[in-house]
């Protein structure tokens, strides 16, 4: 059930989850005039340091859920694994208008793929198997590089296993055995990664951000470069896929797609229902950011027409990278800085991210090569 109405500043945004998403999307509510509340289960999370308010429980504690439906006029998420029976009462009480089932979808590797083969959108080959035996038979067609991959619960390359050789069929075998139900897939051989993040209204109208070329490491996004280095025809193709696809699951909200690009050629990889860390840049190289279009819409309000104002180059900080962030800080005239407010710097955890913007692409990743040099 959509709300369909407008939820005005001074009202009270929840957001279910406490992490930097969530905290990026209260302060641009907090800049906007709303009052912000969240649910997460850890004290003082990233989100709650500039909320109003935090009910301090676990995700699916259907008395928490209960009572942030009641303190606010229209609740978000920061992250798709929120309880489905949690996000139906909150749909319910009619202040969820993103709704239940992007989230369903989005859970689930296997119910993505299904819709984006329904819409007739290019992906690569893939197949469910959920035991050793019906891995063995998959293999037996599937041409190699594979991966194989939980249908729910990873992230950030957790809940995979790439198959090279034959040697790894075993491996891939054992891990079908241990997670039950996985998706194996074609490797895509691509010439680069992109994503396409916009948002779309309650009553339909879609805005864009500049379509952004990733760079990976360690499965973990490093580098987001704007405006992504495509042709016209891939623009046009992934920017036609991202509108299909967001029609026929009925999306509000800022929505985010992956997809791998071979020549002119694109293969849809995942999607996220909510803002995207490959969208960050636009904190700083748009006229307005994602986190404040996914407000707007939340909210019932009109979109913002979408401007790029410079090129850009956001870099993720992780926790291998404080100390020698914070020590050349001092030095740096280049670049916009965004901790995240995380207690506990743990290796592999995004603690936070830099935005270099210029005149130019080139300037742009020239003011990233001193910075890497710097540290």
């Amino acid at each position: 059930m959509q709300t369909n109405k407008v939820i005005l500043p001074m009202k009270t945004i929840g957001i279910i989850g406490g992490g930097q998403l969530g905290r990026m999307m209260a302060i641009a509510a907090k800049y906007m005039g709303y009052q912000v509340a969240v649910l997460d289960p850890t004290p003082n999370c990233p989100t709650a340091q500039v909320a109003d308010r935090q009910i301090t429980t676990a995700y699916d504690d259907i008395v928490g859920i209960q009572q942030l439906t009641d303190i606010s006029d229209v609740v978000t998420y920061e992250f798709e694994n929120v309880d489905l029976d949690t996000a139906a009462y909150i749909e319910q009480k009619g202040k969820l208008p993103q709704g239940t089932y992007a989230l369903e979808i989005t859970q689930n590797r296997e119910k993505e793929k299904m819709i984006m083969k329904d819409a007739n959108l290019p992906i690569p080959a893939n197949q469910i198997v959920k035991d050793s035996e019906m891995c063995a038979r998959a293999l037996e067609n599937m041409p190699l590089p594979a991966v194989i991959k939980t249908v729910s619960g990873g992230y950030d390359g957790k809940g995979q296993l790439k198959i090279n050789t034959k040697h790894d069929m075993k491996a891939a075998c054992e891990f079908a055995d241990q997670h039950h139900t996985c998706i194996m897939e074609q490797w895509i051989s691509f010439d680069k990664e992109i994503s396409v993040v916009f948002t779309r209204g309650q009553s339909g109208d879609m805005a864009f951000f500049p379509i952004s070329e990733n760079e990976h490491k360690d499965h973990i996004l490093y580098k987001t470069i704007v405006p992504a280095s495509i042709s016209t025809t891939v623009q046009q193709k992934a920017l036609n896929a991202a509108r299909k696809l967001a029609e026929k699951m009925d999306i509000t909200g800022t929505f985010a797609i992956e997809m791998f690009v071979k020549g002119d050629a694109i293969y849809l990889n995942e999607m996220a229902p909510r803002p995207h860390n490959s969208g960050h840049y636009t904190i700083d190289a748009c006229n307005l950011s994602q986190f404040q279009q996914h407000i707007r819409a939340i909210c019932g309000l009109s979109l913002i027409q979408i401007q790029h104002l410079q090129p850009a180059v956001m870099v993720n900080i992780l926790g291998d990278d404080m100390e020698t962030v914070l020590n050349v800080l001092p030095d740096m005239q280049h670049g916009f800085l965004h901790l995240y407010g995380k207690e506990a710097i743990k290796p592999k955890r995004k603690m936070g991210h830099i935005t270099f913007i210029a005149d130019t692409l080139d300037e742009a990743k020239q003011q990233l090569a001193v910075y890497e040099e710097a540290k």
